[in-house]
């Protein structure tokens, strides 16, 4: 299908880690950051990882992760670029193991959004505005997907993991897309 249309470019990159379709209906998002090596931006290794194609011998840090096959439906750059590796009807292999509402497998029931970013880091304007169009489009594609059911991986995957941390602003993300979505009703 290709990459969806949120009023700026968004690079479409067909990654091979995902399940095609889905097994129930998506009403959840869930929020990770993500930077390789951990803390180094604009590397483009975060493509090559979710397309497979990460070379090891780059950074000692990319053996520890070189056998994990992961994706994401969508990574947004530090200066706002978006980025679509896995159609949103489809499963990416983004959350691991977790759980959110009593529901184990957050995978088969939600959209992935990767911030370039690391938990110790605060998120750029360009990013929020990004992640905000973004969102808009799929609280429009997705009823059942409401602001209470955006969360991070952090409160999927408790203890595992805490991404995006305690610097993304989920208040001002929030508020932000309460009011879109008040726009569009």
């Amino acid at each position: 299908m290709g990459p969806i249309q949120i009023g700026v470019p968004v690079r479409w990159w067909p990654s091979p880690h995902y399940t095609p379709g889905r097994k129930c209906p998506v009403d959840l998002i869930i929020i990770h950051a993500i930077s390789l090596p951990p803390g180094v931006y604009g590397s483009g290794h975060v493509i090559d990882f979710f397309m497979g194609k990460l070379n090891a011998g780059l950074h000692p840090y990319y053996a520890q992760i070189m056998d994990m096959r992961v994706s994401s439906h969508f990574f947004i750059e530090r200066s706002g670029g978006p980025h679509q590796f896995v159609d949103t009807e489809d499963t990416a292999w983004h959350a691991g193991e977790s759980e959110f509402d009593g529901r184990p497998h957050c995978n088969d029931f939600s959209v992935g959004i990767e911030l370039e970013g690391h938990p110790d880091h605060a998120f750029t304007p360009q990013q929020y505005e990004t992640l905000k169009l973004l969102t808009h489009n799929l609280l429009g594609r997705y009823p059942l997907i409401s602001p209470e059911r955006i969360v991070g991986h952090s409160q999927v995957s408790p203890g595992r993991k805490i991404d995006p941390g305690p610097l993304f602003d989920w208040d001002h993300f929030l508020k932000e897309v309460k009011h879109a979505r008040r726009g569009a009703i």
